[in-house]
């Protein structure tokens, strides 16, 4: 059986977050080359940060993430590296495109965005679990 835990120096952890993030007036950007290369983005900038994406996949204007990260990190720290790293990388390498859709360089994304914690068994499974414990 495949290992799913992270193993640190003094902890054993297993933290995913569902993130969703929207394009700036929910542009419909993710097309072709750019859909795939936005992807890309947001995948090196988790490995060079030590965050592990499993499945990831766009829609017209959005962006589904899921995403295992260690304890020490923040969701707001995590979202707002995402977001910075790919819009330098969007606007570096297709600025053609985006200039047709922002009049402000260095936009790509809206300001909030969606994340929630999942786990492998259900909160019923762990209250029970409380509940019966001792």
């Amino acid at each position: 059986m495949k290992d799913i835990y992270q193993h640190r120096r003094h902890n054993k952890n297993f933290l995913m977050a569902h993130i969703i993030l929207v394009t700036k007036y929910r542009k419909k950007l993710f097309f072709g080359s750019f859909r795939n290369d936005v992807k890309q983005y947001i995948y090196d900038t988790c490995v060079k940060h030590h965050r592990y994406v499993k499945p990831m996949e766009t829609d017209k204007d959005h962006i589904h993430i899921l995403l295992q990260y260690d304890p020490t990190d923040c969701i707001t720290d995590i979202i707002r590296t995402l977001k910075q790293y790919s819009t330098y990388y969007a606007w570096k390498y297709h600025g053609d495109i985006l200039k047709q859709h922002y009049w402000k360089n260095r936009i790509l994304w809206l300001d909030g965005y969606f994340a929630a914690s999942i786990g492998q068994v259900s909160q019923t499974t762990i209250e029970h679990y409380i509940e019966n414990h001792g």
